[in-house]
């Protein structure tokens, strides 16, 4: 991926635009001015204020200093944490479930369910257990893999693991990833039961 261009379209295809979030922060925000709008014109036809008047609002906050300090304390921190989440979401990129994979001069983005579903397959064939046995989740930084062998059915660990990283790099993701296995084993019941 050389070009410039190609990059931007990469990135828009594994990027999630903050649309979503900048649109519930926008309809908050008109919410809130359209009820302090609804108060400012009721009070001035003199009518009963909805839920708090102006005068009243503001004799509140002029009296602030001598409320609980633990009532002001606990309202300045939830403002804190909602204005932390809207930094949080204005700074950090949104990732989408997907991946790149290095094909030279061309872009290719794969979904993450496409790697899953290609390893399970794979490590069903080279293993011999059935495709429902085996599951595979893949995240930005790591596949899980979980293997259920039937009972008695002899499977190492790292045979597993060695045989996925294996697969995966013939995928030639561009970005690495950290590979775990898990082999969850049967509980062999009793004969005599």
């Amino acid at each position: 991926m050389s070009t410039p261009a190609l990059r931007r379209v990469v990135r828009r295809e594994t990027h999630s635009p903050r649309t979503v979030a900048m649109f519930v922060a926008v309809v908050l925000l008109i919410l809130a001015l359209a009820y302090v709008a609804l108060e400012i014109v009721l009070s001035l036809a003199a009518q009963p204020a909805l839920l708090v008047g102006p005068a009243a609002a503001a004799g509140w906050l002029v009296g602030l200093p001598t409320q609980p300090a633990g009532l002001v304390i606990a309202g300045s921190v939830v403002l804190a944490l909602i204005g932390l989440v809207f930094v949080i979401l204005a700074i950090t990129p949104g990732r989408l479930s997907k991946h790149t994979l290095d094909a030279g001069d061309r872009a290719v983005v794969v979904d993450n369910g496409v790697i899953a579903s290609a390893l399970a397959q794979h490590l069903s064939e080279e293993t011999g257990i059935a495709r429902d046995a085996i599951t595979v989740g893949v995240g930005h930084r790591s596949i899980d893999v979980t293997v259920r062998p039937g009972a008695g059915v002899p499977l190492e660990q790292s045979e597993v693991l060695a045989l996925a990283e294996s697969e995966l790099q013939t995928y030639r993701l561009t970005r690495s990833i950290r590979t775990r296995v898990r082999i969850e084993r049967a509980i062999e019941k009793d004969a005599d039961l």
